[in-house]
């Protein structure tokens, strides 16, 4: 999945959607619940909100078009997000001591279309505090959900996380955002 080059981020030429009052609720819910998950560390209800071909994607630079054609602060399939999930909630991990605490605030929730595979093209704004050994630290930015038909509901297939500070210099990211 890492270097599957036909994967794709794109959100060009997206086919309009017809978004009902209760379509948009149930989207709004659907990433609210996402929000969370990560927030109460609930790994194994965050992890089971992926597809298993889905990718998270944090693009190191404004309007990168591409993971592959430039360095991304993350770009990781479900080994990867599963690994950094078993780490993060190992009692023994030494850097979780005391744990990351986080909130996040979801906004803006936008469906913008449907891409050529019928997956639903999403956009929302997100503030995030997140508390790590006695500081805090903010992180803004937008996402870009692409999200896949399950049942009544939806699986991620992409999440596209564009902080707005993306080309500074961070300390470790820790948790997903």
């Amino acid at each position: 999945m890492l270097l599957d080059l036909d994967f794709d981020v794109s959100t060009d030429g997206l086919r309009p959607a017809e978004i009902s009052l209760d379509l948009q609720h149930r989207l709004q819910q659907f990433l609210y619940m996402e929000a969370r998950a990560l927030d109460e560390r609930r790994v194994a209800d965050w992890l089971a909100m992926w597809t298993d071909d889905g990718m998270y994607w944090i693009p190191q630079a404004h309007d990168q078009q591409s993971p592959y054609d430039h360095i991304s602060l993350a770009w990781e399939d479900k080994m990867l997000r599963e690994v950094r999930m078993k780490r993060l909630s190992n009692a023994r991990n030494w850097s979780q001591q005391p744990v990351t605490r986080t909130s996040r605030l979801v906004g803006n929730v936008i469906a913008a279309g449907f891409d050529g595979s019928d997956k639903l093209v999403v956009h929302s704004v997100f503030q995030m505090t997140e508390w790590r050994q006695g500081t805090p630290r903010q992180m803004a930015g937008s996402i870009t959900h692409k999200l896949a038909p399950h049942g009544d509901s939806w699986k991620i297939h992409l999440k596209r996380v564009d902080l707005v500070n993306c080309d500074a210099v961070h300390d470790s990211l820790q948790v997903f955002i």
